[in-house]
């Protein structure tokens, strides 16, 4: 018998529906016998245990704290939890949140660790966890031997939302002491998608961490509106904030459906990266690495600087 934790988000009192994907991932290991509950900190919780009710879900726990996004109150909630119910699991969704908590939290409690994980299992009752290596070239498996408690960030986009109906207990808990050392200044929402169809394009320009700089990046829009094509990029690009998530291709972004040519400037192919593009009869790869994993999946290679082969493109537009 265990108990598993999910750590959900919220932004200004409405809870990130990511944190649904958290608890579908730890309710997928959920054994007969264990609990699963649901941490919420927020200024007005109870308010939120509602979207929080789903099928698996034992108990909701509800800290009364600001609804402003403090990591080190969280980072003090997890070891309390961790001091008083020894939990086999913490989840918590992969994002800029959990990048500045779970880490400091694993460290100073000796917890076993893994970030943006994609995949969850058991095998002989022991916790193993998937990952992408290497740039994303491989995936990796990983266990925790001999960590009681195994703290994981869950990549967004890879499990389906936890649904169903449920009646899980709401326990209070008074927000434990913490030394605050951030102050919020506000929020600042995100770029517009501003009507950008990655699924219905059929003529894809895909720029990777070849571009180097968030500066280099407006070119390739420009080029991309030159030539008639949808600018896309690939996850690196988009978690930089350079480019919107609604452009990002991959398996934790968009898939490029409808796309009969794609273009793929300074992007490696990683595993997440060719999830969205890998069955485009027509790929079209610019990198200046001939060993660049890209090349084995593209039907037109070309070896060279993505910057000079955009300024060839461009003249003839």
């Amino acid at each position: 018998m265990a108990e598993l934790l999910v750590i959900a988000g919220q932004r200004e009192g409405e809870l990130r529906p990511s944190s649904l994907e958290a608890i579908a991932a730890a309710r997928g290991v959920k054994q007969a016998g264990d609990t699963l509950a649901v941490v919420l900190i927020a200024a007005d919780p109870q308010a939120l245990v509602g979207a929080l009710s789903v099928e698996g879900v034992d108990e909701v726990i509800a800290i009364k704290a600001s609804d402003d996004f403090q990591p080190d109150l969280t980072e003090a909630v997890i070891t309390a939890l961790v001091a008083a119910r020894k939990p086999a699991l913490i989840a918590t969704a992969h994002g800029v949140d959990a990048w500045s908590f779970a880490p400091a939290a694993a460290v100073k409690l000796g917890c076993g660790l893994a970030t943006d994980v994609q995949a969850l299992r058991l095998e002989d009752g022991a916790l193993v966890a998937t990952r992408a290596g290497y740039a994303e070239k491989v995936l990796v498996d990983l266990d925790f031997p001999g960590k009681a408690t195994v703290l994981l960030t869950i990549r967004t986009n890879v499990f389906e939302p936890a649904a169903g109906s449920g009646a899980p207990k709401v326990t209070a808990m008074a927000a434990p002491a913490a030394d605050i050392a951030t102050t919020h200044e506000g929020w600042k929402p995100p770029a517009d998608a501003g009507g950008i169809d990655i699924p219905g394009s059929e003529f894809i320009l895909s720029i990777g961490r070849g571009v180097g700089d968030e500066s280099n990046v407006e070119q390739f829009l420009e080029l991309a509106g030159g030539m008639g094509a949808t600018l896309g990029c690939s996850r690196p690009i988009a978690d930089n904030g350079w480019l919107p998530k609604a452009r990002q291709v991959g398996q934790s972004g968009q898939l490029a459906a409808n796309c009969k040519l794609y273009i793929a400037m300074g992007v490696s192919r990683s595993v997440q990266h060719q999830w969205g593009m890998k069955h485009v009869e027509n790929i079209v790869a610019v990198n200046t690495d001939p060993e660049a994993s890209i090349f084995s999946i593209a039907r037109y290679g070309i070896v060279g600087d993505m910057f000079e082969i955009a300024e060839e493109l461009q003249n003839h537009f």
